[in-house]
C-alpha cells in the first residue's frame, strides 16, 4: 500500500511509520516545514495542502493536532487544540474528496473523551457523545471527515483511550514519581481509565487500514479498562514500589487548572472496544498488570 501519515513525528505516528515500513508498505508523511524525499508539504492554518502527494494513494493515517493535556487550558490554548483538529481535519478530508483518485480509506484520530464523564456506564460505539470541552473538540474532530465519507472514502474515527508507553505520553510522565515511590490514586481513584498499549493501538490502526468491514467509530481501548485506584495499584506492583499515596482533587485543579483537572484526569470513561473485537482483532496486551510489565521491560 502508499500510505499518507500526518502527525508522523508523535508518539504514535513514529511507531506508525515503522510498522508500515516494516511490511513494505510506501509511505508519505505530511509535514509543516519543507518536505524532504518521502514527505508531503501541507499548513492545516494556512489551508494549503500538496495535493498531487496525495491523489493514488491507498489510504491515510491522520493523527496530527496539538497536546490536549500537555499545558493548562487558557483561551488561546483551546483554541489551538480546535484549530489543530478541527481546521486540520477538514482540510484534509475535503482535499481527499476532491481528488482524481482518492484513497480507499481514512483513518482519522479521535479520543474516548468523545463520551465525557459517564461514571460506571459501559461505552461502546453505540452510545452517545457527552458533554464538556473535550467532548465538543472530539465531536467536532469526527464530523470534519463527514467530506471524505461524502465522497465514498471509508473513513475509520479511531477514538482512542490512554496510550501506555515508557517513551511517551501519559504513563512516561507518572514513572519518576512511582519510580521513587510516591505515586498513588489521583482524587477518589474511583474514575475509570479506557487504555491500550502503544503496540495494540499501532496494530489497530493497521487493522483498521486493511479490513473493509472495519469503518465509522472505533474504540481503541483495550477490553478491560481499570478504574485509576486499579491502574495505581497494577503499577506500583509492577514497580515493586509502593502506591499508597492520594493526589486529592482540589491539588489537581489548583496544578493543572481546573476544566483540565476535572476533564482529562479525574474524569473517567468505562469503553469497550466492541467494532475491534468483532471484526477479528485480538489483543497482545489485555489486561492491565501483564500490559504494565511488557511496556516497562
Amino acid at each position: 500500500m502508499r500510505v499518507v501519515v500526518s502527525g508522523s513525528s508523535g508518539l504514535i505516528g513514529r511507531s506508525v511509520v515503522a510498522a508500515l515500513a516494516s511490511r513494505g508498505d510506501e509511505i508519505t508523511a505530511l509535514v509543516r516545514r519543507p518536505a524532504a524525499a518521502g514527505e508531503a508539504q501541507w499548513d492545516p492554518m494556512a489551508g494549503s495542502i500538496d495535493t498531487g502527494a496525495l491523489d493514488g494513494a491507498d489510504g491515510v493515517v491522520h493523527l496530527a493536532g496539538a497536546g490536549i493535556g500537555d499545558k493548562r487550558w487558557s483561551a488561546s490554548r483551546r483554541r489551538e487544540i480546535v484549530s489543530s483538529r478541527v481546521e486540520a481535519t477538514t482540510l484534509l478530508a475535503e482535499s481527499l474528496a476532491g481528488l482524481h483518485r482518492p484513497p480507499a480509506v481514512l483513518v482519522s484520530a479521535s479520543a474516548v473523551g468523545f463520551y465525557g464523564d459517564r461514571g460506571d456506564e459501559v461505552l461502546t460505539e453505540e452510545s452517545t457523545g457527552g458533554t464538556g470541552f473535550l467532548a465538543e473538540v472530539c465531536r467536532g474532530w469526527e464530523d470534519a471527515t463527514t467530506p471524505a465519507r461524502d465522497a465514498g472514502i471509508r473513513v475509520i474515527r479511531l477514538r482512542s483511550g490512554v496510550v501506555l508507553s515508557a517513551q511517551g505520553g501519559a504513563l512516561a510522565r507518572q514513572l519518576p514519581l512511582f519510580r521513587s515511590g510516591v505515586g498513588g490514586r489521583l482524587g477518589s481513584g474511583r474514575q475509570w481509565l479506557s487504555w491500550i498499549t502503544l503496540g495494540d493501538e499501532v496494530r489497530a490502526i493497521l487493522h483498521a487500514l486493511d479490513q473493509p468491514a472495519v469503518r465509522g467509530a472505533v474504540n481503541a481501548t483495550a477490553p478491560e479498562p481499570v478504574t485509576n485506584r486499579g491502574f495505581t495499584r497494577a503499577l506500583g506492583r509492577t514497580l515493586h514500589r509502593p502506591s499508597f499515596l492520594a493526589v486529592p482533587g482540589f491539588a489537581l485543579r489548583v496544578a493543572l487548572g481546573p476544566d483540565l483537572a476535572s476533564e482529562m484526569v479525574l474524569a473517567g470513561q468505562r469503553v469497550l472496544p466492541t467494532q475491534l473485537t468483532s471484526t477479528g482483532f485480538t489483543f497482545e496486551q489485555p489486561r492491565i498488570e501483564s500490559a504494565l510489565a511488557a511496556v516497562l521491560s
